[in-house]
């Protein structure tokens, strides 16, 4: 039997030529709202948000049955009208508190204000990725990251979880190259 072998997410982030310029962003523990800010005019735009069903691999993460209906929220962050960034984030229904309320209200503002402007919340280790056309997330990334048709045939991505009292958040970042030039 011929296995294709799936990319993991890795606790250490890979030193390769792709993500040379993308390094500090990746690795940064801090805001990454707060660090666009500081580069330049900062937007959000959702592209997407209501039920969803998480990746396999984001069912483990969260801990949850991977047929289970989830809460997906998907955004363009921006510096200077260029997006930078494709996030997806991940909620689980239950149990139920006051991040699912938070998630629902936030429209056009950034949920990493929130989640570093609130001390309840915990965040987990970060995870990295390069992402490709075999991963859950990649096309909508790669359509919302391409300038003129044209994107990276990969793309890197973070990932961490966030706790808030029982209440846990997934939140995926993916980068475009064109932040390096930030």
């Amino acid at each position: 039997m011929n296995r294709v072998r799936r990319p993991v997410w890795r606790s250490r982030l890979l030193h390769t030529n792709d993500n040379l310029a993308l390094r500090a962003w990746l690795a940064d523990r801090g805001s990454l709202t707060a660090r666009i800010q500081a580069k330049g005019q900062f937007a959000v735009r959702v592209l997407r948000q209501g039920l969803g069903q998480p990746t396999p691999d984001e069912a483990a993460a969260l801990d949850i049955d991977p047929g289970e209906l989830v809460w997906v929220r998907e955004v363009a962050l921006s510096c200077d009208r260029v997006i930078v960034v494709f996030a997806h984030t991940v909620l689980p229904r239950r149990p139920r508190g006051p991040l699912s309320v938070w998630l629902a209200r936030l429209g056009n503002r950034s949920l990493g204000a929130l989640l570093f402007a609130h001390a309840g919340f915990v965040r987990g280790p970060i995870h990295f990725r390069r992402l490709d056309r075999r991963d859950g997330l990649f096309a909508a990334a790669h359509r919302t990251l391409a300038v003129d048709g044209e994107a990276p045939r990969a793309l890197w991505a973070r990932r961490s979880l966030f706790a808030f009292g029982p209440q846990k958040v997934l939140v995926t970042e993916v980068f475009s190259p064109r932040i390096a030039q930030r």
